[in-house]
């Protein structure tokens, strides 16, 4: 049975009742489930309800993550959260690089590339988001986008740290237009000739693309946004994969 990561990504949606509706939803939908074997669980919401998520998502077997972290440790920064700060709260992986970050808020993959390190020098683990544009995936230039972001990402990792790329297309995400299998496969592939470590795909993962997208050798699991928001939409997307497996 093929091990999958079925990582959520709230963004700037729900708030703490909705949470806790999730939560209870949940909590049925995996009762005495064999889904949760072989599955990585995680939930990223907003930081403001991360400690409401820990307390009724984690007794679940479900992680938390946080979908930013400051690249700094502390200090004079309005606004930003270290990762000391999410560790203590309960948060075990954290996004960086998001197609959202990088394009409307300018971050580099520089800038990513320090939130990585600051996250495993405080032994969180970074979910790394590379992706291209549609106009870069038009004039042929997907894999040297990728390579970039990847490369300059992960620069100055230890050997032994651990981490997640995901395969976040810029068009697809939030449009409805997932990639189609075989070309999500190809680029998760192609990420895997450079790094060791799970690659999910991400973009308008959903339970009706969920099993012909997790098929794939390369794809171990998805970052998925608008449906991981429901918790009955969560689950299906796993179940309906395992259903096909």
């Amino acid at each position: 049975m093929k091990n999958i990561y079925l990582f959520g990504n709230w963004k700037m949606n729900l708030n703490v009742s909705e949470t806790r509706n999730f939560a209870d939803e949940l909590s049925q939908l995996l009762k005495n489930s064999l889904l949760k074997d072989h599955t990585n669980f995680c939930i990223f919401p907003s930081f403001v309800l991360i400690p409401e998520a820990v307390k009724l998502l984690c007794p679940l077997g479900v992680s938390v993550g946080a979908q930013n972290v400051s690249d700094h440790e502390s200090g004079a920064y309005t606004g930003e959260v270290s990762p000391d700060m999410l560790a203590e709260a309960g948060v075990r992986y954290v996004i960086t690089g998001h197609s959202e970050r990088r394009h409307i808020y300018g971050e580099s993959s520089e800038l990513v590339n320090k939130k990585a390190l600051n996250c495993i020098a405080h032994g969180l683990i970074p979910v790394i988001c590379v992706g291209e544009t549609l106009e870069e995936r038009e004039s042929g230039r997907t894999f040297d986008v990728i390579l970039s972001q990847l490369r300059t990402g992960i620069n100055g990792f230890p050997a032994d740290a651990a981490y997640l790329v995901a395969y976040e297309p810029v068009w697809a995400i939030g449009t409805g237009r997932a990639a189609k299998p075989e070309d999500a496969e190809k680029v998760c592939r192609y990420i895997k000739t450079f790094v060791k470590v799970p690659v999910l795909y991400g973009g308008s993962v959903k339970p009706g693309n969920a099993a012909e997208l997790f098929s794939q050798k390369s794809i171990d699991g998805g970052l998925i946004g608008g449906a991981s928001m429901k918790a009955s939409d969560y689950v299906a997307i796993l179940k309906n994969y395992r259903e096909c497996e």
